[in-house]
């Protein structure tokens, strides 16, 4: 094929019809995978994974454009779309009843594939009435980092070990009744704002602690309120099968709690979001 950029283009176009007959609120689609642009199909929300990604976003679209960051993280195709939908309904960007044209391709390559999702069959399970959105209780920039780390630990483990974690976000109080220590809290002593998430020096904490037994809880903030806990609630009925005790836990803690739970799986990588007592989404990170 004599230009490289004909299928990606022709993508776009193809979206742009789609999106009309399909009454789609937007065409979202990351901005490393379009061919250079002097402009973008109307309603179309770009994701960025790194400042240089914000860069070419502002001068495709300028100030007004819509976008999203999502963790820099190697995804395959379906990853990505999941990743993109899940930071966008917490952005409220899209909402649950709407349809989605996504464009996807291989990871940091041109876009390939074209995926037409109304939202509300997929991700029907974060519409639950028991449950606030995210930023009545949880930050959306902990959610984002929280998910980010988990991925992190997911795709390059921890000095080149597979590591299984379990993080708990939100309703911290009543996570914390239905957790006990197996360890000394290691955060403990420490001010909120030294042991805040948010703060890019606890990301290799989070990563070292990552190793131990139990799980973090976290509160809706962003501040540790401990690692190395046991979740004495658990929830086997409903599990996927091959899911083990972190994944029961995970399980157990969202469904009495309005909390989320972020698992990483230490025999794959896979991470998965779990709320209400369900999964929500999960991510299988690839490795070159």
């Amino acid at each position: 094929m004599d230009d490289p950029t004909r299928v990606s283009r022709l993508l776009l176009g193809s979206a742009t019809t789609l999106a009309k007959a399909s009454s789609a609120r937007a065409i979202i689609v990351a901005v490393d995978a379009l061919p250079e642009l002097e402009a973008v199909p109307p309603r179309t929300i770009l994701v960025a994974r790194d400042k240089a990604d914000v860069e070419r976003i502002e001068k495709l679209t300028g100030s007004d454009g819509a976008s999203i960051n999502v963790p820099n993280v190697e995804l395959d195709r379906l990853g990505q779309v999941k990743l993109a939908a899940i930071i966008a309904l917490s952005h409220r960007v899209i909402d649950l009843d709407d349809t989605v044209v996504f464009l996807t391709g291989p990871f940091r390559s041109l876009i390939d594939s074209l995926v037409v999702m109304p939202l509300g069959s997929e991700y029907e399970l974060f519409d639950t009435t028991r449950q606030p959105d995210i930023d009545e209780h949880i930050k959306r920039a902990v959610f984002h980092r929280v998910l980010s780390l988990a991925l992190q630990l997911g795709q390059h483990g921890r000095e080149g070990k597979k590591v299984g974690s379990l993080l708990v976000v939100g309703d911290h109080r009543h996570v914390l009744e239905q957790s006990e220590q197996m360890i000394l809290n290691p955060f403990k002593g420490y001010t909120e704002k030294e042991r805040n998430i948010l703060d890019d020096k606890m990301t290799e904490t989070v990563k070292e602690f990552s190793t131990l037994d139990g799980a973090f809880i976290i509160h809706g903030t962003g501040v540790i309120e401990t690692a190395g806990a046991r979740l004495k609630a658990g929830l086997s009925e409903g599990l996927p099968s091959g899911l083990g005790a972190r994944h029961a836990a995970a399980a157990g803690i969202t469904l009495s709690t309005r909390s989320i739970a972020i698992t990483v799986s230490q025999s794959d990588g896979t991470v998965r979001v779990w709320r209400a007592g369900k999964m929500v989404a999960s991510f299988e990170p690839t490795r070159r």
